[in-house]
């Protein structure tokens, strides 16, 4: 099937019209501080122009202008073929990430590359692997604290789902911890989506401090509206601190509710997972990357090929007619009295 890809250009057909017609009800005033190109454009459309030998004349050098003008229109409007349509099944899910961002993630009991580093920031560095490798899925941001918001709503741009969670500041969404909240969200934005493709994964590293809705009603709205919830609890079991008296081991997650981590989990068919330092966070997340993918709506394609050069092509040969035929008609002029001179 033959399309235009910019139909609307052609309403670019009647210009000439339009030049010619204005021309004509200005004829007689002086234009040239004006519009000076009216004049010219209208000896070109009437092929009128008698006294120069350059000017097409003649009502089938008009004729040829008229569609040499409409096939460039053509062309500026890229035609294309386009085949038959391919069907593309594909496998996808819908992954909504939460992510907590209370103060409680500026604890620096992790380490990211040899250093020490804030929970936060291990966080971004591994979910922004995990996002690069989601190809083809539908991912989502939320950022909860005191309350949730989205960063990010679902998209195949994994690229600025990945930026957005990078810019996410510590602090930004209150100082409590409201996971009811945030699974609330979740359900919100992922109970419209096909069934068996609802995955949420929801990271903090303590308990729920805040919010309206309880854990434990909201991961029963999930279990009903068909949504698995993956739980990560993440922060260190042990770690050295210096005191005035010395040093001292102190257990930087205990204010972690694993119990109800786990509880969500279960009520929803997901899973509860613990990271204690980066290498855990990372195996945690290649585990969820081997999520069964559930088949989405079969997509199809269609092959499209571009034949503006056609019409282009036709339009400038029609022109090379119609500016070269009055240049060989005035040599052909021009050489006929030589013949009679020479001729005995």
């Amino acid at each position: 099937m033959l399309t235009l890809a910019w139909p609307w250009l052609l309403l670019a057909l009647p210009l000439p019209w339009l030049i010619k017609k204005r021309h004509k009800k200005e004829e007689g005033r002086n234009l040239a501080l004006r519009v000076p190109f009216y004049q010219q454009a209208a000896l070109v459309l009437e092929g009128a122009d008698a006294g120069s030998s350059n000017a097409p004349s003649g009502r089938w050098s008009a004729i040829l202008q008229v569609l040499a003008w409409t096939l460039l229109v053509l062309a500026v409007c890229r035609p294309q073929w386009q085949g038959e349509p391919i069907p593309m099944d594909y496998e996808a899910r819908d992954l909504m990430l939460a992510v907590d961002i209370s103060p409680s993630m500026q604890e620096t009991d992790l380490q990211l590359k040899g250093y020490q580093a804030t929970r936060l920031d291990v966080v971004k560095s591994v979910v922004t692997d995990f996002i690069q490798v989601r190809q083809g899925d539908r991912l989502g941001l939320i950022l909860f604290g005191a309350q949730p918001y989205i960063q990010a709503p679902l998209t195949y741009d994994l690229i600025t789902v990945g930026e957005l969670l990078n810019e996410a500041t510590l602090g930004i969404a209150g100082n409590a911890t409201a996971i009811g909240d945030a699974i609330g969200l979740g359900i919100k934005r992922l109970r419209e989506r096909p069934a068996d493709s609802r995955v949420l994964v929801l990271l903090t590293d303590g308990a729920n401090t805040g919010g309206e809705v309880s854990p434990e009603q909201a991961a029963k709205l999930a279990a009903e509206a068909g949504i698995k919830i993956y739980t990560v609890g993440v922060g260190a079991d042990e770690i050295i601190r210096r005191g005035i008296f010395g040093y001292r081991k102190e257990n930087p997650s205990a204010d972690l509710d694993e119990t109800l981590l786990r509880s969500i989990a279960d009520q929803t068919g997901g899973q509860y997972f613990r990271a204690r330092n980066t290498g855990e966070l990372e195996q945690i997340y290649e585990s969820i990357n081997q999520l069964e993918p559930i088949k989405q709506q079969q997509r199809f394609f269609r092959p499209k090929t571009e034949w503006y050069w056609a019409p282009l092509l036709a339009a400038l040969a029609l022109l090379s007619i119609c500016w070269l035929a009055p240049a060989l008609a005035g040599l052909t002029r021009r050489s006929a009295p030589t013949q009679l001179e020479e001729a005995p």
